[in-house]
């Protein structure tokens, strides 16, 4: 089996290492392949045997499987830079964090050339659980689509016969998950501020006790500096499905600008240096927290 995966970010890469290491042929493509944040894609690609094409169309146009694992703010556009490329009855396999609305109109692109669109929404971090990762497969063609992944070693869920429902519980579940990131981020810092976190976390503590909140909060500030700017374009996708339901998105709008603030100040150096996979270099959320309040200090007196 040919397989070809659009996007080769940190998913993608994960996704290459285990469908290589079981003997599978594996082709990738990724726009930032010809820059300098191209260097260790190039690397990853020669120690992992993955071969790399110049564009979308050489990338799909021999494989039976697409795996899409771009930016959300992508997934239409390379859904449409895929098509006129893809062989008819492959299968395109969508596992962008995007709205139900985005992935229908992927899914058109799609079905220029006869190739069988499938949804995929995953539901937890990547990295721990790698190509196992609990993934909820949508639409006309996710039953049959599921035994081919089954036998690549996912761990793929029907979730409906019909698109958007895969995603549309992904983008809802990523109101509560997303948001509880920037509320923890915000709440923690500003109590930091004041010197009262410690009876924060004891009452927060009291009241959920079944949550350890300085791990948790460690956690949260980690993955927002390392991950900020994806999460803040997928809370943009994510306040596009709660606007398809018929709700002002304000949680989703606002976790969107935290999260993409976080990443700002990430890409300025204010966590320290860039490019570690290791997410929590600060075991303890206050050393994050107080640079955050130093920057601010500092940025008033400018």
């Amino acid at each position: 089996m040919n397989i070809a995966l659009i996007g080769y970010g940190e998913v993608g890469r994960i996704l290459a290492e285990d469908l290589r290491a079981a003997g599978r042929a594996v082709t990738a493509y990724d726009l930032k392949l010809d820059t300098a944040a191209g260097e260790p894609m190039h690397a990853h690609a020669r120690v992992h045997g993955v071969v790399l094409a110049g564009s979308h169309g050489a990338a799909v146009q021999r494989s039976e499987l697409v795996i899409s694992a771009v930016t959300a703010s992508q997934t239409i556009a390379a859904a449409e830079a895929c098509a006129g490329a893809l062989p008819a009855g492959s299968f395109f396999l969508d596992l962008n964090s995007a709205s139900p609305g985005a992935k229908i109109a992927a899914a058109e692109q799609v079905a220029r050339d006869e190739s069988r669109y499938v949804e995929g929404a995953v539901m937890t971090s990547v990295a721990p659980h790698r190509l196992k990762v609990p993934l909820l497969v949508g639409g006309p063609d996710a039953a049959a689509v599921q035994p081919l992944l089954e036998d690549l070693g996912f761990c793929a869920k029907i979730a409906s016969p019909k698109l958007g429902v895969a995603s549309a519980t992904k983008m809802c579940r990523s109101v509560m998950i997303k948001g509880l990131e920037a509320m923890v981020i915000e709440s923690f810092t500003a109590a930091r501020r004041h010197g009262v976190e410690d009876a924060v976390i004891a009452s927060l503590g009291e009241t959920f006790p079944g949550i350890d909140w300085e791990k948790q909060a460690a956690y949260f500030f980690q993955r927002a500096i390392e991950h900020g700017r994806r999460r803040g374009e997928e809370m943009r996708e994510a306040a596009g499905t709660v606007s398809e339901a018929g709700l002002e998105p304000l949680s989703a709008v606002c976790t969107a600008e935290r999260q993409t603030w976080i990443a700002d100040l990430a890409d300025r150096g204010l966590f320290g240096e860039r490019g570690t996979t290791v997410f929590a270099r600060s075991p303890d959320w206050r050393i994050e927290a107080d640079r955050i309040l130093d920057h601010l200090v500092a940025s008033r007196t400018d």
